[in-house]
């Protein structure tokens, strides 16, 4: 392409996030589809990514098991795989049904605690990492927490570490000050500011002019790459977000205003972005494996 659409200055999202971002949003309910490389090379392009940081995405993704290579005559495709499939779908309703803001906290606490051998750095990495994802916070080192009763037996499981793991569900005693807790547990500051940063920086550019153009939902005339770094960035955020209960956060909590600038802009760009999706992508069916 002779030129890149411009978007608003914002944190830099890996190759892989703007992927994921590409086949949840225009393959995951196609069907079982893979698509020509070289579709997947101009639609990344409309985000920003160069073929070679695609190309080595591509091989990377393939490496770990999140896609599949297929040859249909001299050209390679690629479809996703069971595990990304599961990813996708997660983050999906992650993106769509669940609000930014938790109101509807019903004062109820997971607890995990873990103690693991020294020497498993890797597994306890894995933990934390899914913990965080799920919600979790550090009340202890080996104690994390997450508001609401969260069913986190199958994470466990996956990880193999059912042995080394006790889960409890439990209300806090009066005695305990729960917005001290959350302050101590979560780092409300950061989280805080990447939604405010987020809002205003996607605002400003709706006001520009740049968000409202020829009814494309982009004035830069390309609402497919618009859309594939909306989503990535928003979910890159809300990947650090446990959803507090909203009655124990700082008044004015910028989740909820970035939540509706996110969902206004999907809005305007999502019938465009599927349309030039569609005529980009060069697909075939996935062959069992």
């Amino acid at each position: 392409m002779d030129s890149r659409p411009e978007f608003p200055e914002g944190p830099q999202l890996r190759p892989q996030s703007l992927m994921f971002a590409f086949f949840g949003g225009h393959v995951l309910e196609q069907g079982p589809l893979c698509v020509y490389s070289g579709s997947v090379i101009e639609v990344l392009a409309r985000a920003g990514v160069g073929e070679q940081a695609v190309r080595s995405t591509l091989t990377r993704m393939v490496n770990r098991g999140l896609l599949r290579r297929q040859r249909e005559g001299r050209r390679m495709y690629f479809g996703l795989t069971p595990q990304a499939t599961e990813i996708l779908w997660n983050g999906k309703k992650r993106l769509w049904d669940t609000a930014a803001v938790n109101d509807d906290w019903d004062g109820t606490w997971t607890l995990l605690g873990f103690s693991l051998p020294e020497s498993w750095q890797r597994q306890r990495h894995d933990l934390r990492s899914r913990l965080a994802w799920s919600g979790f916070g550090p009340l202890y080192s080996g104690l994390w927490i997450a508001p609401g009763d969260f069913d986190v037996s199958a994470l466990v499981s996956e990880l193999g570490l059912a042995a080394h793991v006790k889960i409890f569900h439990a209300t806090a005693d009066d005695a305990t000050d729960i917005g001290l807790m959350i302050r101590d547990t979560w780092d409300l500051d950061g989280v805080g500011a990447r939604y405010a940063d987020f809002d205003k920086r996607w605002t400003d550019w709706l006001g520009s002019g740049s968000g409202s153009g020829s009814g494309s939902g982009s004035g830069s005339g390309d609402p497919l790459g618009t859309r594939l770094r909306l989503t990535s960035e928003w979910l890159q955020i809300i990947r650090t977000d446990p959803r507090l209960p909203a009655r124990h956060l700082p008044a004015a909590w910028p989740a909820r205003s970035a939540h509706d600038t996110f969902h206004r802009i999907a809005e305007q760009t999502e019938v465009p972005a599927c349309r030039m999706a569609a005529r980009l992508m060069e697909t075939t069916a996935l062959r069992p494996s």
